[in-house]
């Protein structure tokens, strides 16, 4: 039994992509638009834009260019997915990166034409030589310019990724909790009027889980699925069992068998806590941020 109570594990939403050879998969890296000097007032602009994002523009081409990249790697993945969402998702990656982006830039972190250029020789060192990168970028409809464009805007926002997650304590409160399952409320208070009367809680989550008795392990607050049988297991005393708990996967009854205030967290714990702050991170600058579409 998973140690989330059934349900499967939240894979860890990985928006951004360090290396450009990424960008063919859906947390899609996007190109800006290069400024150019004219005698127009500074606030004109010229450039079709699918968004703007703090006054800095997705354009409108760098948008329909990682549109068709991403609905060649769903066509490749054998997914069907309707122009309008593909359009959605691919606007929304392209703002959340540019989000991070300019956040690193107001945290201080620069990313130098040297250490551009250095990360580039190395992608055309990975892929067997600059000609086979050009190819590369010429089948996924990239130039040279938007190519390193799209390369510095995902190493910014990889910064940022990054110095997000590691700002979180590698410490939390956690309890050790155990699970009986059961997939009818019948026999889930036949079960509760046993404990009642003296059976031991134990005993009970071995006989319906014998492959794992029932275990949930150590974990943190914010790391199950079901927020009911969290909030129980954060109330509940040590040794006595909740009421019954009813979930889509059945009906819970739950105990708490330790608890620390100061546990290190499990890696599959860290990595659960760091998906959660990432994208409470990304929803507090969509709702702070001027975006127009």
């Amino acid at each position: 039994m998973d140690t989330r109570t059934g349900f499967p594990l939240i894979a860890f939403l990985i928006i951004l992509t360090l290396s450009a050879c990424g960008a063919s998969q859906s947390a899609s890296t996007p190109t800006l638009a290069p400024a150019t000097a004219t005698s127009a007032p500074p606030t004109a602009t010229s450039v079709p834009a699918a968004a703007t994002v703090n006054g800095e523009v997705i354009s409108l081409e760098e948008f329909n260019a990682e549109l068709l990249r991403f609905q060649d790697a769903q066509t490749a993945l054998g997914k069907t997915i309707s122009v309008e969402e593909a359009g959605d998702r691919v606007l929304k990656n392209l703002i959340d990166q540019l989000l991070l982006a300019q956040a690193a830039a107001d945290a201080g972190y620069t990313l130098e034409d040297t250490d551009l250029d250095a990360r580039v020789a190395a992608l055309a060192e990975d892929i067997g030589g600059e000609e086979n990168l050009s190819a590369w970028q010429a089948s996924h409809d990239y130039t040279n310019e938007s190519f390193r464009s799209s390369l510095r805007k995902s190493i910014e926002a990889a910064w940022m990724r990054d110095k997000i997650l590691t700002e979180l304590p590698s410490t939390a409160e956690q309890v050790h909790a155990q699970q009986i399952l059961l997939y009818n409320r019948e026999t889930a208070e036949d079960i509760q009027s046993k404990l009642q009367s003296g059976a031991k809680f134990g005993d009970l989550a071995s006989a319906y889980d014998p492959n794992t008795n029932g275990e949930l392990g150590w974990f943190p607050r914010n790391y199950l699925l079901e927020k009911n049988i969290e909030d129980a297991a954060f109330s509940l005393e040590i040794g006595l069992p909740s009421d019954i708990i009813e979930t889509e996967v059945g009906f819970h009854i739950i105990m708490v068998l330790e608890k620390e205030t100061e546990r290190p967290l499990s890696p599959d714990a860290l990595l659960v806590l760091q998906e959660k702050a990432l994208l409470d991170w990304l929803a507090n600058a969509r709702e702070t941020s001027k975006i127009e579409k």
